[in-house]
């Protein structure tokens, strides 16, 4: 595996495939169930209505065949030249040793500094934190899947998949301290800054997937969204125009079962998947706590939008263990027998199982790992506490490209207002 924090260099032009990024093409449509990968249903805690004679999402999801190539008992699924989903595991089919390890590493390290970083909203050093517990897999292996010049559009829960880019956790921070507006520049990492407003990211992804295919690169652009986000008009707008103009774009839709407190079954009437037949392009629902499945299915998607094939979408089905926002109480609205149902299918965990049964890892690796998250810890405390307050002047800067006059007076308005309270502290 590349170094984690390694920077990464910015760009659009032609390159040479990362290894393991080849394969045989892949069905458009999903993959084999595979028992063990459905959790409780969605909308246990929520108030019941009458039900129709039509099945819910919940129903259907729990139906609904995905790919999937760890069990949650660790044990590597091996497909058969007949499997629905066999062309899948080719993408990591020759998967070393080395790399699992370095996949756990990406999770655990990644989940720590998750944890570090709620732990510092409580204690009001933050103002609010959107956690990633429970969807590390579906992250990890999708943000591992891309290559070097792909471009990355990401909601703002994406903390994995900054990580495999490259950003340095602790300027993930900054916005949520209130210290500036974004904390990276997107062009070093090829991961643009958190969006907040729900969806948007699917159509500036599109847009600049167009801008990709007219320069001729045969790079790639994934754009992340959660559940509740495939409901924004901005999304199936996004969708369509990227089918129209066969832009070489990845929809990943992080399926946590929640878009905060409404759950899916109040959401949509099919598996979020299958909307990409509508739209004239392929669907795939991948288990998302198995790295591995993430992985690849990632790799088969990019490497057909590089080859000009168009967009993909795929469904990455996880749960979000923790709350919405660190603004959020899930108790009010869901059950705890529902997470423990998925925390029995933690994807941190699927994989050490994995690793321990193969023998691909002893407890000096584990150990190691364990100082290493206690370090990084520990650094995302000290940088956080030490983040100079912003130049409140900075406000006004970048409002136009070119300047307006009244951001001009404002800034003059502002300046003086800052002022009288200097004066009352001097007098």
């Amino acid at each position: 595996m590349t170094d984690s924090t390694a920077a990464r260099k910015p760009r659009r032009s032609a390159g040479s495939k990362a290894a393991g990024t080849t394969g045989t093409k892949a069905a458009g449509t999903t993959a084999a169930k595979a028992a063990g990968t459905t959790g409780g249903k969605a909308g246990a805690g929520a108030k019941r209505t009458t039900r129709t004679t039509t099945r819910t999402a919940a129903e259907k999801g729990s139906e609904t065949e995905l790919v999937q190539l760890l069990t949650p008992e660790g044990e590597r699924v091996e497909p058969t030249g007949k499997a629905p989903y066999a062309e899948y595991a080719g993408y990591v089919a020759g998967i070393t040793p080395d790399e699992l390890r370095g996949l756990y590493r990406d999770m655990v390290l990644t989940r720590r500094f998750d944890a570090e970083a709620t732990a510092l909203q409580r204690q009001g050093e933050l103002g609010l934190w959107a956690s990633l517990l429970g969807q590390e897999a579906a992250q990890i292996g999708s943000g591992r899947a891309t290559r070097e010049d792909d471009y990355v559009f990401p909601t703002y829960r994406e903390h994995g998949v900054a990580w495999c880019r490259g950003v340095d956790p602790t300027n993930l921070l900054g916005m949520f301290r209130g210290v500036n507006h974004g904390g990276w520049d997107p062009n070093s990492n090829n991961f643009h800054l958190y969006t907040i407003v729900i969806g948007s990211q699917a159509l500036h992804a599109t847009g600049y997937a167009m801008g990709v295919a007219k320069d001729g690169a045969d790079s790639g652009v994934i754009a992340y969204f959660g559940d509740g986000a495939s409901s924004q008009g901005d999304v199936s707008e996004a969708f369509n125009f990227a089918a129209v103009y066969n832009a070489p774009v990845v929809f990943f839709c992080q399926n946590n079962q929640w878009a905060i407190s409404e759950s899916n079954e109040k959401q949509t009437r099919v598996p979020l998947y299958q909307r990409a037949q509508g739209f004239g392009f392929p669907g795939v629902r991948v288990d998302g706590n198995d790295v591995l499945a993430s992985l690849a299915v990632t790799r088969w998607a990019l490497d057909r939008a590089r080859r000009g094939e168009g967009p993909a979408l795929i469904e990455a089905y996880t749960y979000r263990m923790g709350a919405h926002t660190t603004s959020d109480d899930p108790s009010r609205y869901r059950h705890d027998d529902e997470r423990a149902a998925w925390e029995a299918k933690d994807p941190i965990l699927r994989l050490r199982r994995h690793l321990e049964s193969a023998h691909h890892a002893d407890e000096g690796f584990f150990a190691e790992l364990e100082t290493e998250s206690e370090a990084l810890g520990k650094r995302v405390r000290e940088v956080v506490r030490a983040m100079p307050d912003p130049d409140r002047l900075a406000l006004f800067e970048h409002v136009y490209a070119d300047g307006h006059a009244l951001v001009d007076e404002e800034r003059v308005q502002f300046t003086a207002y800052q002022a009288s309270f200097a004066d009352s502290e001097g007098a």
